[in-house]
């Protein structure tokens, strides 16, 4: 119970922290002559949020009956305390990167993720853009803490509290952090992140901390504009509608009619599905990995 109240306390704190950055970026956006924002944008990332608030509401006593039962059969005990904290902050971090990650790299979960880069602008409302059917199986990646004895509410209040920290990053004003640059993800990196030039694609997955992206070859650092490119932020490519059903499923229907697609074999369908986002059986798409091998291939021969 204490994870749940804790977890209230968060969103109590929160919410007048988001009205006042999201209100000085307007405020900055507006003084600086930037658009930073737009109306028909931050409508819809609000319809995205409440979309994805309504699912993991009604699917909360689902996963939290799971991590219940593997808590009740764990096979480590904690006594609560800064190291017991850490590590859970440490492990869900280290597992939310690998959610992230396959969110990027396998096309079926893309399908998912794609709402939140859909977005051609970068400011903090982005950071509610959420990715509406996430709920459904984010869970699972968690599972493994409840079973190695962390307590069910505890694990929902650190990714909330870490949440906090990934909306805050979703802004074009704040450029460097100095030495937080090589330990946390900050706005730099997740500009990166959601800039749609081949040389930033699928890169910073992190959500708290920049060193899994470190470890695990995905860190991409962001570059002067005048030494690589401007950022470009949103999709490859840009979905012929945006109407707000469109905007959850024009991912689905464009799977939907590449495994239509007569002439494909099994092997064809199973990579439309879980292959990269981009990959096509004739070659008339590129994934992120061929879009910059092509834009080092225009560099070495420009």
């Amino acid at each position: 119970m204490a994870g749940s109240v804790h977890e209230q306390l968060l969103i109590l704190i929160s919410t007048p922290f988001y009205i006042i950055i999201i209100g000085l970026e307007l405020l900055l956006s507006h003084l600086q002559h930037r658009k930073l924002y737009s109306w028909k944008d931050t409508v819809s990332n609000i319809y995205l949020m409440l979309l994805n608030a309504g699912i993991d509401l009604g699917f909360r006593v689902v996963y939290v009956a799971v991590y219940v039962y593997l808590y009740n059969h764990k096979i480590v005990s904690w006594e609560t305390g800064i190291s017991y904290w850490v590590l859970l902050l440490l492990a869900e971090d280290f597992l939310y990167y690998w959610l992230h990650r396959f969110d990027h790299e396998i096309r079926l979960f893309w399908a998912v993720h794609v709402t939140h880069h859909s977005s051609e602008l970068m400011n903090f409302s982005v950071g509610f853009r959420s990715s509406v059917f996430q709920p459904l199986y984010r869970f699972i990646y968690f599972m493994p803490l409840a079973w190695l004895g962390f307590r069910p509410l505890d694990i929902l209040f650190i990714y909330s509290a870490t949440q906090i920290w990934g909306i805050f990053v979703h802004t074009e004003l704040i450029k460097k952090m100095g030495w937080l640059e090589y330990i946390m993800v900050t706005p730099s990196h997740h500009r990166v992140h959601h800039a749609s030039n081949p040389k930033y694609l699928d890169k910073n997955m992190g959500m708290f901390l920049i060193v899994w992206d470190q470890l695990f070859g995905t860190f991409q650092p962001e570059l002067p504009d005048e030494e690589y490119q401007e950022k470009k932020y949103g999709l490859t490519t840009t979905p012929d509608s945006k109407s707000p059903v469109s905007l959850v499923f024009h991912e689905w229907q464009q799977i939907g009619k590449d495994l239509s697609q007569k002439e494909l074999n099994w092997k064809d369908k199973w990579n439309y599905l879980f292959g990269p986002p981009g990959w096509s059986h004739d070659g008339s798409r590129q994934t992120s990995r061929e879009l910059l091998e092509k834009e080092n291939e225009l560099t070495v021969g420009g």
